[in-house]
């Protein structure tokens, strides 16, 4: 059974460090994309390094293996939600301005630019 996905939403006002609303939300979506990118890069620089020191593969073993499908179906699914939660700072504000846009309306439109 899979566990239902709360979408988490802070509670107040957001601060504002730049005189431009947009700088500030342009640098909160930099800044979740660099914690994100440390902590992965931290993680795949240990899994190397263990898995080199016990012979069970290289970097260049990585840099050669191509995923089957499934792997990249995976793959495509958590880019998916990756990307949610970093624009999620964008979609609040939409929220804000547009409430009658819904996950659905959303989907509509990429499909409809996708057909274009």
């Amino acid at each position: 059974m899979e566990t239902p996905k709360v979408k988490r939403r802070a509670k107040g006002a957001r601060p504002y460090f730049f005189n431009d609303p947009a700088v500030d939300k342009l640098l909160a979506i930099v800044m979740a994309l660099a914690g994100e990118v440390s902590v992965i890069r931290d993680r795949l620089d240990s899994v190397l390094k263990l898995a080199e020191s016990r012979g069970l593969f290289s970097g260049e073993d990585v840099e050669a293996y191509v995923p089957p499908a499934e792997v990249r179906s995976e793959r495509d699914e958590w880019r998916e939600e990756f990307l949610a939660r970093i624009l999620r700072i964008v979609e609040v504000e939409l929220e804000e301005v547009a409430p009658e846009n819904t996950p659905e309306a959303y989907e509509e439109a990429v499909d409809s630019v996708s057909r274009s």
